[in-house]
């Protein structure tokens, strides 16, 4: 039996898994969880990284208290990075993706290198949370960590760092930086260097299931090998996606909503530009052609805003709220400007949205939740028909993994809205599909379509069927209106 500790690093909170694989069936068991809060530092929003760490590690070690580990492996967030210096020291946090210097950078990349040709090299969707628009603001401002820096490391290659000494960068991550050029394999070095970024700070690229070597003695683990798995968490969790028709359309909902299909090659093309579709890098030669959404960012910063105000809400009681109030009443673009920068009073935000659009406030937390999951559900359908248009293809059914997995409303919803059918599980697909490619590595798992059956052994999904609803396809009407209509979407 192969005994393996998955890390997941998300954007709220972290976890530490223990997966056994028999041979034919994956259990899984969460060891620790611990949340994730930035801090700020001089106006600037950064990761407390030593607190992470240190949770990581408390974590690796209640995973290895009781068993013998075979592998370790972390995934996590993408986009963000830290730098090290001749030493290997960590020479600041990393700045969080929602810290406003990354927007304000935008305008200037753009005159340097255009919008098209960025998209054009990198296959990335335009957002100003990609990782090249926080190393540009740093090369304009003349900052000291990146002239003094020797390294640079996204969040999981960091953490593999520290457990075992490796100096790569995973692909699918590396794909997320808008810094990669798939059709070279390779970075973009010219790029890089029209943006004065040094193009030195970026190290080896290596495939999804590279052995790393083992785990530092020191750190009383044992000596497991530490595995590159695929550490983007979108990558891990399309993964483990019991995919059963071709061209199905895959969900990962968490702090963002993924939604997207897997392909064989980037799709790069002014159908995909136009519509700010991304080409992020996949397991075994895959690609995930996406888009991202702001899942449930929305309503994570509705219950921080709720929780200051003394209302303590758990999430089945926010979904049972939302269930009992109006249907269809009032919609947000979740991905508007507006709802992106962390901070503030999000449902006076979403009251504000809907007053500027001629519809109704929400009147109490039922409706403002109400209010959310439903436009996540037409956000999911509206970029359903982007993918169908733009790939040709005709999606038998949509998996929903992740947390979304679990809200029966969401779920329910989005096959509304689609008129597809859903298929919702595994709710931990992230830590899933970090197990199943350790188990690749190790040799227990032969493919990347055998994985998926070991997910399907392992893992008892549930089906939405979508019910018939002119109700739901007035609000599709509605909705493209409200979008058409703001010109607030966070895009090019």
């Amino acid at each position: 039996m192969a005994v393996m500790a998955a890390v997941d690093l998300g954007a709220q909170s972290g976890r530490v898994a223990v997966g056994r694989f028999d041979g034919s069936r994956l259990a899984v068991h969460e060891a620790h969880r611990f949340a994730n809060e930035p801090v700020q530092d001089g106006g600037t929003l950064r990761w407390d990284l030593d607190r992470l760490r240190r949770d990581t590690l408390d974590g690796l070690r209640a995973a290895a208290r009781d068993t013998a580990l075979d592998s370790v492996a972390v995934d996590s967030w993408a986009v963000d990075f830290g730098l090290l210096d001749r030493s290997g020291r960590l020479l600041e946090n990393p700045v969080h993706y929602r810290d406003p210097r990354r927007a304000a950078a935008v305008a200037d990349v753009y005159a340097r290198v255009p919008a098209r040709e960025l998209y054009e090299r990198t296959g990335i969707q335009l957002l100003p949370i990609n990782t090249v628009f926080e190393l540009a603001a740093m090369a304009a401002g003349r900052d000291p960590a990146l002239e003094s820096a020797e390294l640079l490391l996204l969040i999981p290659d960091l953490f593999h760092h520290w457990l075992c000494g490796s100096r790569t960068t995973e692909f699918t991550n590396a794909t997320t930086t808008q810094c990669f050029d798939p059709a070279r394999g390779g970075w973009a070095t010219d790029l890089l260097e029209r943006l004065e970024i040094p193009a030195r700070l970026f190290p080896e690229v290596v495939a999804p299931g590279t052995l790393l070597g083992p785990v530092g003695a020191e750190l009383g683990l044992g000596s497991p090998e530490a595995i590159a798995v695929a550490t983007h968490d979108t990558g891990s969790a399309v993964a483990a996606v019991p995919f059963d028709r071709e061209g199905s359309i895959f969900l990962s909902v968490g702090t963002w909503s993924l939604v997207g299909m897997e392909v064989d090659r980037p799709l790069i093309g002014d159908e995909t530009f136009a519509a700010n579709l991304t080409n992020e890098g996949g397991v075994d030669g895959t690609f995930r052609l996406l888009r991202n959404v702001a899942g449930f960012w929305l309503l994570d910063e509705c219950r921080r805003c709720w929780a200051q105000e003394g209302r303590e809400y758990a999430l089945d009681e926010l979904v049972a709220l939302a269930g009992s109030a109006p249907p269809l009443r009032s919609f947000v673009d979740p991905n508007a400007e507006v709802f992106l920068e962390r901070g503030g009073d999000m449902p006076r935000r979403i009251d504000g949205f809907c007053r500027r659009t001629g519809q109704p406030e929400p009147s109490g937390v039922g409706e403002t939740v109400r209010c959310v999951l439903e436009s996540l559900a037409l956000k999911h359908a509206e970029t359903v028909d982007v993918l169908r248009e733009v790939t040709g293809s005709d999606p038998a059914e949509l998996h929903v993994v992740g947390g979304g997995a679990r809200n029966h409303l969401l779920c329910a919803w989005t096959a509304a809205a689609t008129g597809l059918p859903v298929v919702a599980g595994p709710e931990e697909a992230t830590l899933v599909g970090n197990l199943v490619v350790q188990a690749i590595a190790l040799g227990e798992i032969a493919s990347l379509a055998e994985a998926r059956d070991v997910v399907r052994a392992s893992f008892e999904p549930t089906t939405y069927e979508p019910a018939p609803s002119t109700e739901w396809q007035d609000a599709r009407g509605r909705f493209a209106q409200l979008v058409a209509g703001t010109g607030l979407e966070v895009s090019a």
